[in-house]
């Protein structure tokens, strides 16, 4: 019985862009004809506005799911999924396929990442009962799925930072939502908010592009698999890293792009020194 799950599960590899391309309709949908539904008839315009958007979620789920079990039947052993050719440039020996990392840890946050966004759109829905901006809402939020969902499920450190970009783009939408809220003094407090955010996110974005540029510089790379492969390769040969005049062991360089991105993480998860935006 399990091999037969199994096998009907082994070729649904290929589905893996499905797993943004569902969000990215409930973004259209919303965006584009959420709100006129809403004005036509509120009840019912709600109800196609928040479900077209669950669903969307709850559909990026289940190929969640699906690539669980395609990996499980794959022994656990990580498969790339190309999508198509993103960035190629041959004079400078540059090349990024849009592909989808398809691991333990990739899955494992795709569950995550596409399970909790689920359960709160449906939360949502209630929850937003009534607003004027309902489908502005949804919209928002499929989008911040979609940039989730790539940060998670990309092959390489910019696929990695196009999704971490959206979602610090989505926090910014998400935190002045109500932006023309004010507090007792009349300032606007959730738009102030979200530039705080906005502004705190800028130094871990400023870390995460040098770390990416002292990799690209030591590994030629931004794809994960050619960066950890020749990163074990290189630090059992004693490779030194050149810097124009400078050269650096490449433990030295693996310390900092470690410590840039750590700090990267730390201003778009408020830990200190960076939490101010809270």
């Amino acid at each position: 019985m399990h091999g037969f799950i199994y096998t009907r599960f082994m070729n649904t590899f290929a589905l893996a862009p499905l797993l943004i391309i569902f969000p990215l309709i409930g973004v259209l949908f919303n965006g584009l004809v959420g709100r006129r539904f809403v004005m036509a008839d509120r009840e019912t315009g709600e109800k196609w506005s928040g479900w077209f958007g669950s669903v969307m979620a709850l559909s990026a789920l289940a190929i969640a799911v699906s690539l669980m079990f395609s990996l499980i039947s794959h022994d656990f052993h990580a498969v790339v999924v190309p999508f198509f050719d993103w960035i190629n440039i041959p004079s400078a020996g540059f090349y990024i396929p849009w592909a989808f990392q398809v691991d333990t840890l990739s899955v494992s946050m795709m569950l995550v990442v596409a399970g909790v966004g689920s359960l709160i759109h449906i939360y949502a829905i209630g929850y937003m009962h009534g607003d004027p901006n309902f489908s502005r809402f949804f919209t928002y939020m499929n989008l911040f799925l979609f940039f989730m969902l790539i940060l998670v499920s990309g092959n390489s450190y910019l696929m990695l930072f196009v999704g971490w970009e959206g979602v610090g783009l989505c926090s910014f939408l998400l935190i002045g939502f109500w932006f023309d809220r004010a507090d007792e003094n009349g300032k606007p407090m959730n738009a102030d908010a979200a530039r705080k955010a906005f502004v705190a996110n800028r130094v871990g974005d400023f870390t995460m592009v040098l770390a990416m540029i002292l990799t690209f510089w030591a590994f030629g790379s931004l794809q994960f698999d050619t960066v950890f492969t020749g990163a074990v390769e290189m630090f059992e040969s004693g490779h030194m890293v050149h810097f124009g005049l400078f050269e650096a062991s490449l433990g030295g360089v693996l310390t900092a792009v470690t410590a840039l991105f750590l700090m990267g993480a730390a201003g778009k998860s408020a830990q200190i020194p960076l939490y101010v935006w809270l």
